[in-house]
């Protein structure tokens, strides 16, 4: 299997890119009262302001609706375009942040801080070289 990409820092140790990936059920935000949403903000404010002052952020963002999403393939060697996302599931991909740690144990715990772990699911996946 091919290595994680990253950099290497001063001492020489290589950082790897790991992309956490949050997935949640997309319906909850509407039904949540404005208090609920502005706190739930206010938390992903705090949390993208952490990676960047511990230099751990890459990039970051927010995604529209699964709704929004396209599906691609080849069938025959044509493309295949379907609306929406393939897969049935109530929780989906609704944003992701690309850190840059030393490990995949940093990585975990920086998973297990993101807000979108207490109302859904973080993925934790090392970016390929």
């Amino acid at each position: 299997m091919p290595a994680p990409t990253g950099r290497r820092d001063e001492d020489g140790k290589t950082a790897m890119q790991v992309m956490l990936l949050i997935h949640a059920d997309e319906t909850a935000w509407p039904r949540m009262k404005e208090a609920e949403r502005n706190a739930a903000m206010a938390a992903y404010g705090a949390y993208t302001e952490a990676l960047r002052a511990a230099g751990a952020l890459v990039n970051a963002n927010r995604l529209m609706p699964a709704a929004t999403a396209h599906t691609v393939r080849l069938v025959d060697g044509a493309p295949q375009v379907l609306d929406g996302p393939y897969a049935e599931t109530r929780e989906q991909l609704g944003g992701y942040y690309l850190i840059e740690v030393p490990d995949m144990a940093t990585a975990l715990r920086w998973a297990a801080r993101c807000p979108g772990a207490g109302h859904g699911v973080v993925e934790a996946r090392p970016v390929m070289a």
